[in-house]
């Protein structure tokens, strides 16, 4: 195998706390909300450019997004990564990961070529981990979930994911899918040399629907069987911070049982 070809999949999520839902469609409002890649997909770059120094090969980042996620790619692309793609359509917005994932096969599929397909746990804004199971389906490929490590075997590759009490070990035939475990591959910082190649050479192609010919009937809020039936918001929760200070453990000790009793959590 002449290197690896990646698609690095990623999420452009909001970058805040405080996370809004329209009441009416139950999506995150996203608007005058900054937004940054996903923290956990920083972890799936990392071990993308790790196999790439490795291997050798190309790394392409994928999103379906609005028009302002080419600011994450152009990130990735300052870390390293090759080139990008913008999936994006009015026809695509309000999606749950079902309709997603049925865009972003679309989107695979448009590749003359990949091996491998690279993606975090999860997301900070939802945190369903569904895309990459889902993905895997419509496109017909293996896939493995919270993978620590990876390399290749006579062209099929063997995996590592740690689970809660053990580690296990897969063999699994290319093209596949895997998610890297959060937390477990601390992404490099972004290079100047990196940002610069990206603004002379603009490495980014955009697709919409006209390029995809989606049924739009299976594609945006549309096509998502998921409802959200109700919707709660629940106020903040006032701190007293309270801080103790130059207390042996047992002086800290005594003095947290004696605050939690005052506040009526224990007797």
């Amino acid at each position: 195998m002449m290197g690896l070809n990646i698609v690095l999949l990623f999420k452009y999520v909001p970058n805040t706390n405080t996370v809004n839902v329209d009441p009416n469609t139950g999506t995150l409002v996203r608007e005058g909300v900054p937004s940054v890649v996903n923290p956990h997909d920083l972890d799936a770059a990392e071990f993308a450019l790790e196999l790439r120094e490795k291997y050798g090969g190309k790394i392409t980042a994928m999103i379906m997004a609005p028009p302002n996620a080419t600011k994450g790619i152009e990130f990735l692309l300052g870390m390293g990564v090759d080139d990008g793609v913008l999936i994006t359509d009015r026809a695509y917005g309000g999606a749950d990961t079902l309709a997603t994932s049925y865009v972003l096969a679309a989107g695979i599929k448009t590749l003359e070529h990949y091996d491998l397909i690279i993606t975090g746990q999860e997301t900070l804004d939802s945190s369903t981990a569904h895309i990459g199971a889902q993905l895997a389906s419509w496109l017909k490929i293996p896939y493995v979930y919270y993978v620590t490590e990876a390399s290749l075997d006579n062209g099929a590759l063997v995996v590592n994911r740690q689970l809660e009490s053990c580690t296990e070990k897969y063999k699994v035939k290319l093209p596949a899918l895997i998610t890297v475990l959060m937390h477990s591959h601390p992404p490099r910082p972004i290079t100047l040399e990196n940002k610069l190649r990206a603004v002379i050479k603009k490495p980014v192609m955009m697709l919409t629907n006209n390029e995809l010919k989606l049924n739009i009937q299976c594609t945006g809020l549309r096509g998502s069987p998921t409802v959200v039936a109700k919707t709660e918001f629940v106020s903040k929760i006032p701190r007293k911070k309270e801080i103790i200070k130059d207390k042996s453990p047992q002086e800290a000790a005594a003095w947290l049982i004696s605050k939690l009793k005052d506040e009526g959590f224990l007797n």
